[in-house]
């Protein structure tokens, strides 16, 4: 998926390069004066006798006409480096990656001589988080200069040289077809998908929207450029997977059923009436979309009754949800092999968080109410929930996410398989979790069977989540197929886009068909749309 290209970079030994020569390198490179004079002035203060970088990524025509004037540019010397190519359809930028020139900040931080300035070094994603294993080691040549500091020999025929010694090749996790075709369907979206192998960890597909082109760091990136990334109200260079905590809306009911199972305040057979909403104290009432009637926990969860789940929350304290949400790990940072600083950890409220947040006492119980319907301060991220549906679909297997399957030496064909954090099983009872999943089939099958893949069963959940910034609702859903032998787990949020059903739920569905059978049927998309249309009145149950 990414390779590395040879290309040309030019130096220069300040104690050798005449300052008046600036003007004729800045012609010869076609940059402004003031591009060159900065980056002399940086290599001097580096070092007057190491040569340092004054750019890279030549081309074979300007490298030349540099050299036609080498007899008069002291100092001036080039090497063939490398550069990143990038050789899929994927864009794969969040999960992959990108490097930079390391900075003189970082460059002081290294003081084992492993780097200089000019190296690129990783800056996020798999490139920062492997940045050890993928370098390599440098190699050395011992070069005879003239007086102007210009190469004329090799220094001892060149005895005293070290070979460079390549880096790790990795093997990624990724189903690269999939990869590409989760990113063909955010096109115009905002948002991101996550999906992983629910038995080991392995993430098939990882895309946030909107993203930017890797290949624009392959060379020296243009300030506007990154100027423009890094101040785009689009949040391009932000991953939306694992650091957009955001509502998860009735995504999250599931979890309160089952919390209200185990504790043994309701059973299978437990019925609650819904009139079409709930009291939430201090004289309010939370409105029901729809007036569903008396409903058990499984046509709870398929029609996603606010009435219900409000209930849920009534009788039971924010204390037990925290500890049956902290089971499946929201609130704490998830694993995944990119840096620690693109994960955040979210929230699920504690008493105790509320007390300090709000006053003790201070708080009602329409408060604790609302996290029963996935709303309140609730902050979960994509990642987050696909390792709670994966554990859902799993009967309780908590697994670490992972992007790296192997990493392999070209040379010597050692292969290194990384370790990571080894499943963990929730305790759960097992009849519980069997309803809950009943609920969550019959949502693919009555509730919205546009979203179910034919000839597959699955579970599922969509969501709608009010937006703290501005706008429509966001669109969220949870699926995992086939129901009873689960192979893939997907989360998706598309922001402000509204019901889960009708945005993020075609998203996992077709991802997941993809995965499972290699294609989309043909007649999918026109049911979808049909389907859509004739129950667009239902929708607002979501």
């Amino acid at each position: 998926m990414v390779e590395n290209e040879p290309a040309y970079s030019l130096f220069v030994t300040p104690n050798y390069f005449d300052d008046e020569n600036i003007p004729l390198l800045a012609d010869l490179l076609q940059q402004p004066d003031s591009v060159i004079a900065t980056q002399i002035a940086l290599a001097r203060k580096y070092s007057i006798h190491k040569r340092s970088i004054v750019q890279s990524n030549l081309s074979l025509e300007e490298l030349g006409r540099v050299l036609e004037y080498r007899h008069v540019l002291g100092g001036i010397d080039y090497d063939i480096t490398q550069k990143r190519t990038y050789k899929t359809d994927a864009r794969t930028t969040h999960l992959m990656g990108y490097v930079r020139e390391i900075s003189p900040a970082k460059l002081k931080e290294k003081t084992d001589g492993t780097y200089k300035r000019g190296d690129a070094i990783g800056q996020s994603g798999l490139e920062l988080e492997y940045e050890s294993f993928i370098r390599g080691q440098a190699g050395a040549d011992f070069k005879m200069v003239n007086r102007k500091g210009q190469v004329v020999d090799k220094y001892l025929g060149g005895k005293m040289d070290k070979a460079a010694v390549s880096g790790l090749d990795l093997t990624l996790t990724l189903d690269a077809d999939l990869q590409a075709f989760a990113e063909s369907l955010f096109v115009n979206k905002r948002g991101g998908v996550i999906a992983m192998d629910p038995n080991t960890g392995e993430v098939l597909a990882m895309h946030s929207a909107p993203d930017y082109d890797l290949n624009e760091f392959a060379t020296r990136l243009d300030p506007k450029t990154w100027n423009t990334l890094l101040n785009s109200p689009e949040q391009p260079l932000f991953n939306r997977v694992t650091q957009s905590v955001l509502a998860p809306g009735s995504t999250f009911k599931p979890l309160v059923a089952l919390m209200a199972l185990s504790e043994g305040t309701i059973d299978e057979n437990y019925t609650f009436n819904c009139g079409g909403g709930h009291p939430i104290g201090g004289g309010k009432f939370f409105k029901c979309l729809a007036k569903h009637g008396r409903l058990n926990v499984v046509d709870a969860i398929k029609e996603s009754c606010n009435t219900f789940f409000l209930e849920m929350m009534r009788i039971h304290s924010v204390d037990t949800l925290h500890k049956y949400a902290a089971m499946f790990e929201f609130g704490e940072a998830p694993y995944l092999d990119v840096s620690r600083s693109e994960i955040r950890s979210g929230l699920v409220p504690s008493s105790e968080y509320y007390d300090r947040k709000l006053g003790k006492g201070k708080w009602t119980q329409g408060t604790a109410m609302n996290l029963g319907i996935g709303q309140g301060e609730l902050q979960i991220s994509p990642i987050q929930l696909v390792r709670y549906v994966s554990a859902l679909a799993t009967g309780g297997k908590m697994v670490t996410p992972h992007l790296v399957k192997k990493m392999v030496n070209h040379q010597t064909g050692e292969v290194t398989i990384p370790e990571f954090e080894a499943p963990n099983q929730i305790p759960l009872n097992q009849t519980y979790v069997g309803i809950v999943k009943h609920g969550m089939r019959r949502v693919v099958t009555e509730e919205s069977p546009w979203l179910e893949i034919p000839g597959i069963t699955s579970i599922g959940k969509t969501g709608s989540a009010q937006n703290p910034r501005n706008g429509k609702d966001d669109s969220l859903f949870i699926f995992a197929a086939p129901a009873d032998n689960p192979q893939i787990a997907i989360a998706v949020i598309v922001e402000n886009a509204g019901f889960g059903s009708g945005a993020a739920g075609p998203i996992g569905s077709f991802m997941a068909e993809r995965y499972l059978t290699g294609r989309i049927n043909p007649s999918r998309d026109i049911y979808m749309k049909s389907m859509m249309s004739r129950h667009s009145a239902s929708l607002a149950s979501n």
